[in-house]
């Protein structure tokens, strides 16, 4: 069907005008409201007002002018239906056979800060989704577009055919659908959150790729990321790579999860992760002390490694770091000297990111076959904590600050997990295991002669007390945990026959 009549009206004014030009060149009549409609006639192009088709005048500020049996019955109209030709003929209503229409700038206008809740009501779109939806549905006489990326390739078949494909009207078709439903999921969104409602009876995400990726976990799995459509600079995918090749699925994984540990620390912190699990974490004085620490935590498996950073790398640390084999750096920030130093290394990726702690609606979700789970982020550190010492011994001073290190670090490793930790660092992590005592062994055989002294910090209770009997052998001072089994008893006498202070922190941490 050629394309005689275009109704065009963005909010989005990218390209337009040699998207109308070259319409009008074709012989295709252009409708077009409001702002789009004053855009076109500035540049001297014939343009026809929708209040000319509609017979009726823009209303309510703008809120109608779209909604008319003169615009949707020019949408809707089967073409070739002898009814629908008929009573377009009896109501003088024109077919439209091309509609290019993008919305009101909700999702920009909400991530302003200025932004008021009258502003975001202003800026919900009803006449474009209702003309984009009609357009769509009816894509086998009627061509839609919503993102001028594609009017390059709309303008190659008219400019070829005098009309689209059937295939290019349904692909466009398919995608306004993707569009709407993005669109009001955003606004769904917002307004929930106004209402506090933290888990509604139904639960809509929407996410815009941001890039294809080479593969998945594995070479023979396809893979993309997607990004939220209210991007906060303080998330992974807000950061900015300044150097090496691409992000893998697996770096953007382990990145992640370096990125949530090291926003654990407000002292200079660095960590280091190798399959989502930290394998060492060191915290000092300055960002090369906290690196020495991290990296003296676990000298092997730091090797092909993800670093964390919260402080800017400098070139000392820098020179450091490009002495081993890593996969990516991430940090506030570098200097000048160590970008220098560390992009001799081609294939490091370098990455910046805002170090700002989460936020308290953070929400995380893990697909699950046939459905998704969605639960709060667990942001409880051991300031929310109702801390108690059921032992006869309490934490030294030094011992303290080793038992908030572990408690940090725990959180964020595979349940179930022991981390040990001494000074400024770790220096032994049993992550995923089965059963407590087996991770606990891990954690202290890694240790080696570091566990005699070092503090344990468990992410959830001891169902017995085999793993404080483990503790004391390899010479454990101190015991970080939630506490809450029905044998706590049992733990505690074991910790006050070997001398352990022992702390309840009344919060588990698992982590699957």
């Amino acid at each position: 069907m050629k394309v005689k009549r275009a109704l065009i009206s963005v909010s989005d004014k990218t390209g337009i005008l040699p998207f109308v030009e070259q319409l009008t060149a074709l012989g295709v009549e252009i409708v077009s409201t409001g702002g789009t409609k004053q855009k076109i006639e500035e540049a001297g192009l014939p343009v026809t007002g929708i209040s000319d088709v509609t017979q009726f005048p823009e209303i309510l500020n703008g809120r109608v002018k779209t909604l008319h049996p003169n615009v949707h019955g020019g949408l809707l109209a089967m073409r070739g239906n002898e009814q629908h030709e008929k009573e377009l003929a009896e109501h003088h209503i024109t077919p439209i056979d091309l509609v290019v229409v993008n919305l009101y700038p909700f999702q920009a206008t909400i991530a302003k800060e200025e932004a008021t809740f009258a502003d975001a009501i202003e800026n919900i779109d009803i006449g474009g989704p209702t003309m984009l939806r009609a357009a769509a549905k009816n894509h086998n006489d009627v061509t839609v577009v919503v993102d001028p990326a594609d009017y390059k390739k709309v303008l190659a078949e008219l400019k070829e055919n005098g009309e689209t494909s059937i295939e290019t009207r349904l692909q466009l078709a398919a995608k306004v659908f993707r569009h709407t439903a993005a669109y009001d999921t955003v606004i769904a969104n917002y307004l929930t959150k106004e209402t506090d409602e933290a888990f509604p009876e139904s639960y809509t995400v929407t996410y815009t790729k941001k890039q294809d990726l080479r593969y998945g976990e594995n070479p023979h799995q396809k893979a993309a990321f997607y990004e939220a459509p209210i991007q906060s600079d303080r998330t992974l995918a807000a950061a900015k790579q300044l150097h090496g090749k691409e992000l893998s699925y697996n770096n953007i994984q382990d990145t992640n999860a370096a990125l949530q540990i090291v926003k654990e620390f407000t002292e200079p912190a660095v960590v280091a992760v190798k399959h989502m699990n930290p394998c060492g974490v060191g915290r000092g004085e300055t960002l090369i002390s906290a690196y020495t620490n991290a990296y003296e935590a676990d000298p092997v498996s730091i090797f092909g490694g993800i670093i964390a950073a919260n402080r800017e790398i400098d070139a000392d640390t820098a020179a450091k770091m490009k002495d081993i084999f890593l996969e990516i750096v991430i940090a506030p920030s570098f200097s000048k000297e160590a970008l220098d130093i560390l992009m001799e290394k081609k294939n490091l990726r370098l990455l910046t990111i805002n170090m700002k702690g989460s936020s308290k609606d953070d929400k995380q979700f893990m697909s699950v076959s046939g459905g998704l789970l969605v639960q709060d982020a667990d942001l409880h550190t051991l300031e929310d904590a109702d801390i108690s010492i059921p032992t006869k011994r309490e934490p030294n001073e030094e011992e303290w600050e080793a038992l908030k290190l572990a408690w940090n670090v725990v959180k964020h490793v595979k349940s179930n997990a022991i981390v040990l930790t001494k000074n400024d660092r770790t220096v032994g992590i049993g992550a995923g295991q089965m059963n407590r005592v087996g991770a606990a062994k891990i954690a202290i055989e890694q240790a080696g002669a570091h566990a005699k002294g070092s503090v344990m910090g468990s992410d959830a209770f001891f169902p017995m007390n085999d793993t404080v009997e483990e503790a004391a052998k390899a010479g454990v001072t101190a015991i970080i945990q939630p506490g809450g089994s029905i044998r706590d008893q049992e733990s505690i006498d074991k910790a006050n026959e070997h001398g352990i202070a022992m702390v309840f922190t009344g919060v588990r941490h698992f982590k699957h």
